[in-house]
């Protein structure tokens, strides 16, 4: 009885990871090969109007811990 309640806690959890991951998904994503002279902050004011928000959007998205982006380096864009 334990192991098939473990079992389907287990299950339960894999599951729901698994829906919660591909529910943040809006589609397919955009992705931008970051230029030289390109900042976060240019880009995400070329793209969304509002830097501040394009910039916090960037970082999430992308895992960034702060702004630095280098040439070549491949965005993920919101």
């Amino acid at each position: 009885m334990f192991v098939r309640t473990l079992l389907l806690v287990v299950l339960s959890v894999f599951l729901w990871a698994t829906f919660a991951r591909s529910s943040d998904a809006s589609g397919p994503e955009e992705r931008y090969v970051v230029q030289p002279a390109d900042t976060l902050w240019s880009i995400a004011a070329t793209r969304y109007g509002d830097p501040r928000e394009g910039v916090y959007e960037l970082r999430r998205r992308n895992k960034l811990d702060g702004s630095t982006i280098v040439p070549g380096e491949v965005l993920v864009l919101p």
